[in-house]
């Protein structure tokens, strides 16, 4: 937890998003979220970083908890409340939310948490608590970071034998994470057999921003109607099987039953 919270001490989270190349991710999850609102839904976020998503719907109206571990980001987070804003914040950890009631959240969002849990323990913790505080018939998102998409990032930036030679990558190149490393890395086959022993429905499986990160000197210099264009294009393939595997970030959508 000590490493992670150095990282966000240190990284500008609250930025991350705003740049052409990350405003996919962005954009495409909250018109997945907002698929799924209605009056008077709640809404949980859990690892909710600065505030990006809590305080947008926040703004929107809900009635959103924002649990997140940094308390750097949280003091981010502090400072973007309105008085008119409904949301309550809280110090907390993905693996433990006995703060919280079951079956209390119409929308529960964890999209970070599973990007720094290296235990199955920890991964089994957190899923089972989202699912556990979201209502039956509730919607969870969960976000993961990919493995193979994330290969090519690092042969692209020259890093990838710093890795070989430390022995963190497979004979298939998968990488081996460790809290020292931050994230997690994930295939889709292995969210799948992760998924198997929950009561759930799979309502969406979702590459947020494909080959976006890749090609950031690129989308960067786009004009507003061609990044528009670009988000029409992504709009077409976000839900394809063949091709969520090219996506930096995965995105489960699913309903508990």
């Amino acid at each position: 937890m000590e490493a992670i919270k150095n990282y966000y001490n240190h990284y500008d989270e609250d930025g991350r998003l705003l740049k052409k190349n990350r405003r996919p991710e962005y954009l495409l999850t909250m018109e997945y979220i907002e698929k799924y609102l209605f009056d008077g839904a709640r809404i949980l976020e859990i690892g909710a970083g600065t505030g990006r998503y809590s305080v947008a719907l926040a703004d929107k109206g809900y009635d959103v908890t924002a649990v997140e571990l940094v308390p750097h980001n949280i003091e981010i987070m502090k400072k973007k409340v309105k008085a008119e804003h409904n949301i309550r914040i809280i110090e907390g950890n993905a693996v433990d939310l006995s703060f919280l009631e079951a079956e209390s959240f119409d929308i529960v969002l964890l999209l970070g948490p599973m990007y720094h849990l290296f235990t199955d323990e920890d991964k089994h913790a957190a899923l089972s608590e989202a699912i556990r505080v979201a209502k039956t018939g509730g919607v969870i998102y969960a976000a993961y970071c990919n493995n193979d998409t994330c290969m090519y990032k690092m042969f692209y930036r020259k890093r990838i034998l710093d890795y070989i030679d430390k022995g963190m990558i497979t004979e298939d190149y998968h990488a081996i994470s460790s809290p020292n490393e931050i994230f997690e890395l994930y295939r889709k086959p292995e969210i799948d057999e992760m998924m198997k022993r929950y009561n759930v429905t799979r309502l969406h499986f979702v590459g947020v921003d494909m080959l976006s990160y890749l090609h950031s000197n690129k989308l960067n210099k786009l004009n507003k109607r061609e990044f528009a264009e670009y988000m029409k294009f992504l709009h077409t393939i976000c839900e394809r099987e063949d091709l969520t595997g090219f996506s930096i970030h995965m995105l489960d959508i699913f309903k508990k039953n």
